[in-house]
């Protein structure tokens, strides 16, 4: 990457009712140009020069389970009504897709995969839709990409990885009701250079009167894209927009565009959106 990238920081904020926005600086607007994903969490995408053949993708699977069985705690529990079960759901797919600029081209090949597992409580002989919930126990999202050139190219090819985890038991957590935090964060590298990709989450919020606010939690809006010189681009994951740093080269620029593809191409994480 270029020494010359612009140092920075995001914001995001709600604006108009219930319109949201992620924030892009003016100095970092200035200094970049936004291009529009057409297609995105589609099956195809564009956006200027660039172009994705069809997301081929593999079956998407999800399926719950069942974890260790607590039955001398269960001896206890139900004589005050109460029944525990540990329950663990796993979800997983692949895809793999073409990206070009119309020189070169690079091949993406993804695979993501999810695991919850939470204690799940109930009172037995209740009909109410109240009578039972659940605590977070463990929760691992891994994101996996190899960006692929091809061998006319003089780059090398970069690994994206992307991960969110969670350990009541390791981060000694005793809140209850602690829940899954969108805040997946990773790298891009090819051995030599390395992208780093920072969540960036709304919390602040303007309603259309003017009057400011807070969000009871932090919601997912996109991603920076920096190196150890600063912000190289922002992926904005509502209006589904990519920033670019104007001094890139075409070939970063290639790599940024087939980073911010794949976290665009997701379904496992696109979910929980």
């Amino acid at each position: 990457m270029r020494n010359k990238v612009l140092i920075l920081g995001v914001t995001c904020l709600m604006s108009c009712g219930t319109s949201m926005k992620l924030a892009v600086p003016d100095a970092f607007k200035q200094q970049a140009t936004m291009q529009h994903v057409n297609g995105a969490r589609g099956n195809r995408m564009s956006f200027a020069n660039f172009t994705t053949s069809k997301i081929k993708r593999g079956v998407h699977v999800s399926y719950p389970g069942w974890g260790n069985p607590f039955f001398l705690e269960n001896l206890l529990l139900n004589q005050v009504g109460i029944s525990k079960t540990d329950v663990v759901e796993n979800e997983k797919t692949k895809f793999r897709y073409a990206l070009t600029d119309g020189k070169n081209t690079v091949q993406v090949f993804a695979t993501e995969r999810q695991i919850t597992r939470k204690h799940d409580y109930e009172l037995t002989g209740s009909k109410s839709i109240f009578s039972g919930f659940e605590v977070l126990q463990h929760y691992e999202y891994v994101f996996s990409a190899l960006i692929s050139v091809d061998t006319t190219q003089e780059s090398k090819n970069w690994e994206l990885m992307m991960t969110n985890i969670y350990d009541r038991k390791a981060e000694k957590d005793k809140n209850p009701f602690t829940f899954i935090r969108q805040e997946d964060s990773g790298l891009a590298t090819n051995g030599t250079d390395t992208v780093f990709i920072k969540p960036v989450s709304i919390r602040k919020t303007e309603m259309s009167n003017g009057k400011t606010g807070m969000l009871p939690i932090k919601m997912l809006s996109g991603y920076e894209l920096s190196v150890s010189e600063g912000v190289i681009a922002i992926v904005d994951m509502i209006d589904r927009n990519i920033w670019f740093y104007n001094e890139l080269t075409p070939a970063e620029k290639l790599n940024v565009s087939a980073i911010g593809t794949a976290l665009f191409a997701r379904k496992v994480h696109d979910a929980k959106w």
